[in-house]
Formats: structure tokens, C-alpha cells, sequence
């Protein structure tokens, strides 16, 4: 039997035979650009982070471009060409969403890669870092409901019934806009945390009480990191429309705050000269502030303010902790009469106190 012989009678067999090999030459194309791609990207963190990224994608994305155009340039009498056409196409415009979400992905993890937030000024590199997953995000659910829609659009009954939709039931378009609003609300908010930048990757915050770090930021919510390890789950849109905590928004400095309640007998030039004491010792303390003030007095006590400085939140707290230790044993142990207490007057004493003065 000839080749025309056996074409005429499997007349799948030519195309068949053509898509497998325009599959094998995409794979191999694919390997060689990227061989190129690899060595042209080397020391190049953004480049290489999105090859790196689409990597499983492109190998999917090449054979499927390189079918379709086989399926195209098949005759158009051929069994079930129309079909493969349109499964293909499916394949191919979910593959290139996924090659788009993923040049996204390694875009902003390059970006990323280029500004740690490990080092010790990371104010800049946790603005960046926001921005990067914020946009990054936002980019990606564009893109996919892109091709998503794409995807729809090749179906003739899918059209049909959208402009049925559309032009017969305004209602359900509104009813349906009313459900998608805590999406849409939370993506543009999303958009508005990363330009204005309330908040930014590893910011410190009080929210509702608590103390956390910035964890995480999704296209929906903020993963808050508390104290104690739980994890605090707030959405976009709430930064947007309540008041917050940010301790460093412009910096990662704080004062941090001691109160002391003592008697008015406890003199204070001793207490400042043992503060400057302690913090100096500190390995927290960062050198800016140092203070001693009586803020307050009572009628049975004076309230005492310690003024330290640290660099970071965390350093804050625990120099206070540490300042506020010190403070209590030096108290107790040089000036142990000055604790506050409650004075009880004797009788003479009262008596005494009672007579009008001369």
C-alpha cells in the first residue's frame, strides 16, 4: 500500500503526523531559547526570577501554539477538525494565562529578590516589597478573569446568552454587581494600599488592640502576625475605612514609655542617674533618648515617666521591660521606704495635723 493510498484512507494520518512533529521541534526550540535566555539573564535577578517563573508554563504554552497551527492549516473537511480547533484553543488561551500570571509572579518576586527586608534600615525595601505583591496580585486577577472571558467567548452558546442577559434581565446584572462588590471593593483597595501605602510588608500595627506584624497581603486581605503567634485576618478594605495603628510608617524608631507611681520622698536625680545607667548597658537602646520627668502627682503617689529610645518595635518593648526591672529592684533595694504606700496618721498625729497653723 502507498503513502497517498494509506492518507486516502486515514486522512488523520498526515496531520497527525505533522502535529507530532511541530510538537518535537517546540520542544526543541524551547530548550534551546531558553539555554540562550538563561546564559543572556545571568546576574540579572528580575530577568532570571521570571524565567525561572514560567518555566513549567512555556513548556505547555509552545506545543499547544505549535498544534494550533497545524490544526488551522488542516483541511477543513477533515473529521472532527472543528473540534480539536476549538479544544485546542481552550488549551492554548488557558496556557497563555498561565504564562501571563506567571511572568506576573516572577516580575514582582524579582523585584522583590532586589530589595531584602532583612537588613536593618528596610523602609524602602518594605515599600517596594508591598507595591510588587499588591500590583503584582491585582495584575494577576485581571489577567485571569481576561482569560477567562477569552475562554467564554469562543463558545457561539455562551455569546448568545450573555446578550440574552444583558438585554432581557438588567436585574440579575444588578444583582449580580451587588455580589461581586466586597470583590471589587477589596481589589481597589488593594490599588489604593499600594500607591498611598498606609501599610507596607512588615509593619508594625495596632489593630483593635492588637500588636502584629504585616505578614502577608493578598488581593482580599492582610494577614496580620500577633504577638503570640496568631494570626489576625483583616480585610483591604477595612485599612481603607478605619483608623489604625502604623508604628512605622515613616521609620522603624520608637520611644518607648516606663511609669513609675513612688513617694514624694524618693529624690530623683538618683533615679536618672540609675536609668542612664541601665540603658547604656542595654544592647537595645540606640542611643537618642534618655529621660527622667515627674508627669504626674496624685495624693498618694508621683507618677514618674522614663523617656527610652530603640530602633525597632521589638527593642522597644523589651528595653522598656528591662529599664522598668531595674527601676523597681533599685527602688526596693536603695530607697525602700520611697514604694508607695498608704499613710495611716495616729491619733497626736492627726490632732497635730488638725490645729490651724500659726
Amino acid at each position: 500500500m502507498s503513502l497517498s493510498d494509506l492518507i486516502q484512507q486515514n486522512p488523520w494520518s498526515a496531520t497527525a503526523f505533522a502535529a507530532l512533529l511541530a510538537v518535537i521541534g517546540s520542544i526543541v526550540a524551547r530548550h534551546a531559547i531558553r539555554a540562550v535566555l538563561i546564559r543572556a539573564t545571568r546576574g540579572t535577578h528580575v530577568l532570571r526570577s521570571m524565567l525561572e517563573a514560567t518555566e513549567r508554563a512555556g513548556g505547555l504554552t509552545l506545543p499547544l501554539l505549535a498544534m494550533q497551527v497545524v490544526w488551522t492549516a488542516a483541511p477543513d473537511d477533515l473529521p472532527v477538525i472543528g473540534t480539536v480547533r476549538h479544544f485546542n484553543g481552550l488549551m492554548l488561551i488557558a496556557a497563555l494565562t498561565w504564562l501571563l500570571v506567571s511572568v506576573i509572579e516572577g516580575l514582582a518576586n524579582g523585584i522583590a529578590a532586589r530589595h531584602p527586608i532583612t537588613v536593618a534600615d528596610n523602609l524602602q525595601a518594605r515599600r517596594i516589597h508591598t507595591q510588587a505583591k499588591v500590583l503584582s496580585r491585582t495584575a494577576m486577577v485581571m489577567v485571569f478573569l481576561a482569560g477567562t472571558s477569552m475562554a467564554l467567548m469562543t463558545f457561539p452558546g455562551a455569546r448568545q446568552v450573555g446578550a440574552s442577559l444583558l438585554a432581557s434581565a438588567g436585574v440579575i446584572g444588578i444583582v449580580a454587581g451587588i455580589a461581586a462588590r466586597p470583590v471589587f471593593s477589596n481589589l481597589i483597595s488593594g490599588l489604593q494600599l499600594a500607591l498611598a501605602e498606609p501599610i507596607r510588608m512588615d509593619d508594625v500595627l495596632i489593630v483593635n488592640g492588637e500588636w502584629g506584624r504585616v505578614e502577608e497581603i493578598t488581593g482580599t486581605y492582610v494577614v496580620l502576625r500577633i504577638w503570640d503567634e496568631r494570626r489576625l485576618i483583616i480585610p483591604l478594605q477595612w485599612f481603607i475605612e478605619n483608623p489604625f495603628e502604623n508604628w512605622t510608617r515613616t521609620g522603624s524608631q520608637l520611644l518607648g514609655t516606663v511609669f513609675l507611681y513612688l513617694d514624694f520622698a524618693m529624690p530623683i536625680d538618683p533615679l536618672r542617674a540609675e536609668v542612664k545607667r541601665v540603658v547604656e548597658a542595654a544592647p537595645q537602646w540606640d542611643g537618642r533618648v534618655c529621660g527622667v520627668q515627674v508627669t504626674d502627682v496624685t495624693e498618694r503617689a508621683m507618677q514618674v515617666r522614663v523617656l527610652v529610645s530603640a530602633a525597632s518595635s521589638g527593642n522597644a518593648f523589651d528595653l522598656r521591660c528591662l529599664v522598668r526591672e531595674a527601676l523597681l529592684a533599685f527602688v526596693a533595694r536603695e530607697y525602700p521606704h520611697c514604694l508607695p504606700g498608704t499613710r495611716v496618721l495616729g491619733k497626736e498625729a492627726a490632732q497635730a495635723a488638725a490645729l490651724p497653723q500659726a
